[in-house]
């Protein structure tokens, strides 16, 4: 019987093993549901023996006090069954959501440990899919699975005791059928397990649709593009139902197929145990108490199919939620790294090299630069030149692929994440904000800021007023990615999320670039603010953010091309002064 669960291979087993060992905290609510499936297991094959008794000594014997006796018998063993049945499902309900938790938890919290270069390449909705579809296919592979194998076999075991018990030759002839119920049932669980891969790979593809339709849903109006998104969704809608429909299809097989071979066999032993009974060697009730174990034998081998047909998809979806939780971080901390304290914000660039394929085209190439604590220094170029790879680096979202960089004489790669990240802070241009409420968007990753500190941060950020004409003030939510606020709005929440962090370096990456010309007053004044007595880097857009700079690199191609104050800079008429009267000219025209 073994052998109907015999994995396909190594790996498969492997990954089983894996899966089994989330079972291990939970040990005690398994063993306590195992006891139970015992007893429950015990109740059938008290069932089948009492059916002799009925037949030879109440219906041929006619003996009236065991007819009082037996009923009452039947009823405690359904008591007994009843109970227990209830107790193991919901004891292995319970373990089966707690495995859930884990393992989605644990894949999640590997998730975020992953590298900017991870989300890069890989769709958003395909991750959605691992930890929700994946997940939830995993789950019934480990209890379902373990709890319903227990139960079966225990099962089995029982009514084979009573097979052998009544007519040990008969029952030789009964066990030949079960090799041959073995063959279907792994031939289904291995084709199963290709279906099953097949529609998760699907399910991904249509999570990724959905999350770029409807994340994107202003630009598919624009562009009359809803019919196209309709048929993107459809067609690989299409697929999952025509995979789903070839797996329906297989397990739909299953059981009629084990049926037709549990039909012969017991045509065949009905024949060869009336033969018995009709020349005399066994008693009807014997016959029919074997019969019943027989038929009642079929069920739990059925299942056994079921079960294995449960353990192979759990396989297929467990290899791709391992295959997501064993991914290395490309970022790890050195053995020993050491915290940084509050840093002075001295930050240092030496001959840095950096390329997002390894092997690949150079983003950067010996980029040198040093940054006194307190200054600012921007970057300008054009489009790719580098700026964004160098302040990508500082916060090590990447590393260098050779030299290195410092933040008050330590080389970073030297510091622990955790305090590295403490000492900077960033203003970006996608102005991210999630569906919180706005004071839990200003002091993320400040949780322990009072509401005080909430609002002073707002003021600094030239947002406190406008969050106090809002319907609930610093608790109203803003609505996914801010979509209830304007562009000005959030940004200067973003900035006022940055004030109250208080970091010694900051990073500005375009932070005005999307603004409307009021708007962007309000923001300059706020950042400002923000700059004052912090190293920073800005990456600039506007002409205003780049004269007020201390110090301007300008990057062609990953290559630092000039430095310089403004007017040093323009004085050489250069690569800058081409530069600045491209992207600059007009506004030098007017202001300057």
């Amino acid at each position: 019987m073994g052998k109907k669960f015999a994995l396909s291979n190594k790996e498969d087993l492997a990954v089983y093993r894996r899966l089994i060992g989330y079972l291990k905290p939970y040990v005690l609510r398994l063993a306590g549901a195992g006891a139970l499936m015992i007893i429950l297991s015990g109740t059938s094959g008290l069932l089948a023996f009492l059916v002799k008794p009925v037949m030879d000594d109440i219906f041929i014997a006619r003996d009236v006090t065991k007819l009082h006796l037996i009923p009452v018998a039947i009823i405690l063993i359904f008591l007994v069954k009843s109970f227990s049945d209830y107790g193991r499902y919901y004891l292995m309900a319970d373990v089966g959501q707690r495995i859930i938790l884990d393992i989605r938890n644990r894949l999640y919290g590997h998730i975020q440990t992953l590298s900017l270069k991870f989300f890069q390449k890989t769709p958003t909705g395909v991750l959605i899919s691992r930890i929700t579809n994946d997940v939830n296919m995993v789950q019934s592979s480990v209890t379902n699975a373990v709890t319903g194998l227990i139960k079966e076999i225990f099962t089995i075991l029982a009514l084979i005791g009573v097979v052998f018990y009544r007519d040990w030759q008969l029952a030789v002839i009964a066990m030949f059928v079960f090799p041959a119920v073995a063959v279907p049932i792994n031939r289904f669980g291995q084709r199963l397990k290709r279906y099953s891969t097949k529609s998760m790979h699907v399910m991904g593809d249509i999570m990724t649709i959905l999350d770029e339709a409807i994340s994107g849903i202003r630009i598919v109006k624009a562009y009359n593009m809803e019919e196209y998104e309709r048929g993107r969704f459809e067609i690989e809608s299409r697929r999952y139902y025509r995979n789903w429909m070839k797996r329906l299809a297989v397990r739909a097989m299953s059981s009629p197929l084990m049926e037709l071979i549990g039909g012969f066999a017991i045509s065949f032993l009905i024949w060869y145990g009336g033969m018995k009974v009709i020349q005399g060697v066994k008693t009807p009730g014997d016959f029919f108490s074997f019969i019943t174990a027989v038929f009642m034998l079929y069920a739990p081998i059925r299942k056994l199919n079921d079960i294995n047909i449960e353990i192979q998809e759990g396989i297929a979806a467990a290899k791709r939620v391992f295959q997501l939780m064993d991914l290395p971080p490309d970022m790890e901390e050195k053995a020993g790294a050491r915290a940084l304290g509050r840093a002075s914000g001295h930050v240092a660039y030496k001959d840095v090299y950096f390329s997002y394929d390894d092997g690949g085209e150079y983003a950067l190439k010996g980029a040198s630069f040093e940054v006194p604590s307190g200054r600012t220094v921007a970057f300008v170029g054009e489009s790719g030149a580098g700026k964004t790879t160098i302040i990508n680096l500082l916060p090590r979202f990447y590393d260098v692929s050779s030299g290195s960089i410092l933040v008050d004489g330590h080389d970073i790669r030297d510091l622990t994440l955790t305090s590295l990240r403490a000492n900077i802070a960033m203003v970006t241009q996608e102005m991210v904000l999630f569906n919180d409420t706005i004071k839990a968007n200003i002091c993320y990753g400040s949780q322990d800021a009072s509401l005080e500190k909430v609002i002073e941060a707002a003021k600094a950020a030239n947002a406190h007023d406008f969050i106090m004409q809002m319907p609930e003030g610093y608790d109203t939510v803003v609505g996914e990615a801010g979509v209830r606020l304007s562009g000005g709005q959030r940004q200067r929440i973003c900035i006022a999320r940055a004030i109250i962090k208080d970091a010694p370096i900051l990073i500005l990456d375009e932070a005005t670039s999307s603004l409307d010309t009021e708007s962007e007053k309000e923001v300059h004044a706020a950042l400002d603010k923000l700059m004052a007595g912090r190293t920073t880097l800005i990456i600039a857009h506007r002409l205003s953010t780049v004269i007020g700079a201390d110090h301007i690199i300008a990057l062609n191609r990953g290559v630092i091309v000039e430095e310089g104050t403004h007017a040093e800079l323009l004085a050489r008429n250069g690569y800058y002064t081409r530069l600045y009267n491209l992207q600059f000219g007009d506004a030098a025209d007017h202001g300057h």
